[in-house]
């Protein structure tokens, strides 16, 4: 099972990192997520210098895919050469974007239909790409979801390990990561976002 994030130039560490290390929380045989940038290194909205695992190639022929967002995701979107490269389809992978994110999945497509979560900042771009965007941390459809607000990472989390390895993963993996005092807490609201929606 290869699960890919998508991380580019001047993205956002909370979307791309947070996601990365819950998902690798899951301990299965032949479980696998990866860092997929277009560039061998991207650097983030404030400086830190990633080096990618896997190219986009591979990101598209992954089982499920997360798309992270970042300061430069409207470049990323008016830039046909990295769009044609996008090719995913969600008869075959799980589909998942955060913030801006959520721009990659509507300019290609694959929001048709389906209602979006993003930021406060892209809400207006996502909208004028045709996708109604409702004020909710995280909703899906189908193998398609969107997340918005950095800290709505761990609700896109949740539900790929959910869809892939099981609820009773889900909430393990929230669990562990929750703050002390509070992880029946976090893992009661983690649940009550994403079960609608499993």
């Amino acid at each position: 099972m290869h699960i890919a994030i998508l991380t580019f130039e001047g993205f956002n560490e909370l979307d791309s990192l947070i996601a990365f290390n819950l998902l690798n929380r899951v301990r299965k045989p032949g479980w696998r997520v990866s860092i997929a940038s277009p560039a061998s290194t991207v650097r983030s909205m404030n400086g830190l210098a990633l080096k990618a695992q896997v190219s986009l190639k591979d990101a598209c022929e992954a089982d499920a895919v997360l798309v992270g967002s970042g300061i430069r995701t409207r470049d990323v979107v008016a830039d046909p050469a990295l769009m044609s490269q996008l090719r995913f389809d969600p008869a075959r992978q799980l589909l998942g974007a955060q913030c801006s994110g959520t721009l990659i999945l509507a300019k290609l497509g694959l929001l048709q239909g389906v209602p979006a979560s993003t930021d406060l900042t892209t809400r207006p771009w996502v909208e004028e790409a045709g996708v109604p965007v409702l004020d909710q941390p995280f909703v899906a459809k189908g193998d398609v979801a969107t997340a918005g607000g950095c800290l709505a990472s761990h609700y896109l989390a949740a539900w790929v390990i959910a869809r892939l390895a099981g609820i009773e993963a889900a909430r393990s993996v929230i669990h562990h990561v929750a703050p002390a005092g509070e992880k029946d807490t976090y893992v009661t609201r983690a649940m009550e976002n994403i079960t609608p929606y499993l």
